[in-house]
């Protein structure tokens, strides 16, 4: 396993991460057994970073990482993540702390590697969508700076999603990371798109937060499954998932991953799946790539593609007329 320094931090994290969320949901709807099982296998096949949330499972997910850990005696960096909802907006500080109390309590641990903002941001507070406005970001990471002066949490950052504008000013400010989609449906956040292109532009996150030495977390590698080419979904999975910078639906997502097919007809990777997984290790600035899972088989499927490396200079020389048929240009 590669290990690789998450931005201004101390952290140096596998360059294959295990997510904890719903979406795979196997840390919240698994059998014990088979959470166990999963998570004795990432780490002894050297996955170090564990990501989950308060509000996967409603703390389930927290809870049931946290007991794996224990019992594992398991020396592996958690991050976890706390929602501000809008009735939070008069007390920014307390409530992040008390969400942060409660993820130690169910994590079972005294202190969290990496805390990160679960809520969407914008330019300007947007009620109607639930978005943070740039004082309440700020509130959140002095909120987060505090914690890290109790020992409560070592470093933090946030999810980047909201307004595209948003996230750039945010990586300049009081953060030491940042979790950004990134996939080969929409690769804007690490590359420039032709004219027209139809997704959310993140206008080269990735890079951006490199110059600034912000860490950052892939997350959405898979595009929800819909980079499997189908939309057939494991009973651990989420069943309805909403897409993050891409197609309105599932479906639409899953019907253009076929426009990819070349990569395993060509023999580039062995399915679309590795395709997915090794196109986002091969993006300069990513510390990590999260995979979701809701099987066993599925996570001994991501670390067979990690084990062999980014895909091939040819390989990615070619995605960019693929993104330009997306337009309906011509790749130049």
């Amino acid at each position: 396993m590669e290990y690789r320094t998450l931005g201004k931090t101390d952290l140096r994290v596998s360059a294959l991460g295990f997510g904890c969320g719903a979406v795979g949901g196997l840390l919240v709807k698994g059998e014990r057994s088979e959470m166990t099982r999963a998570v004795a296998r990432a780490i002894e096949s050297g996955v170090n970073y564990f990501d989950t949330a308060a509000s996967y499972g409603d703390g389930v997910s927290e809870e049931n990482l946290g007991r794996i850990l224990a019992e594992r005696r398991a020396d592996v960096i958690v991050g976890t993540k706390t929602r501000l909802r809008f009735s939070d907006l008069d007390v920014i500080e307390p409530a992040i702390v008390a969400s942060v109390d409660d993820s130690l309590r169910r994590l079972g641990r005294a202190q969290i590697d990496l805390i990160q903002l679960h809520t969407s941001v914008a330019l300007a507070r947007r009620p109607e969508r639930q978005w943070l406005g740039p004082a309440d970001f700020d509130a959140a990471m002095a909120a987060f700076s505090k914690l890290r002066a109790q020992g409560k949490v070592r470093h933090w950052g946030f999810t980047g999603t909201g307004e595209s504008a948003a996230l750039h000013q945010a990586i300049t400010g009081n953060v030491q990371a940042v979790q950004c989609p990134y996939n080969l449906l929409n690769p804007t956040a690490g590359f420039t798109t032709p004219r027209g292109f139809p997704f959310q532009d993140y206008g080269q996150l990735i890079d951006r937060a490199a110059e600034n030495n912000v860490g950052v977390i892939a997350i959405r590698i898979l595009a929800g499954g819909a980079l499997s080419g189908s939309t057939a979904r494991h009973p651990h999975a989420m069943q309805q998932v909403d897409p993050i910078g891409t197609s309105k639906t599932l479906a639409e997502d899953a019907a253009l991953a076929g426009r990819f097919g070349f990569l395993v007809d060509e023999g580039h990777a062995a399915s679309l799946v590795e395709a997915a997984i090794r196109f986002a290790m091969s993006k300069p600035g990513i510390s990590t790539a999260l995979i979701g899972v809701a099987t066993l088989e599925q996570l001994e499927t991501a670390l067979a593609a990690a084990d062999k490396g980014p895909l091939s200079a040819e390989a990615l020389a070619r995605l960019g007329a693929v993104w330009a048929g997306f337009s309906g240009n011509a790749w130049q």
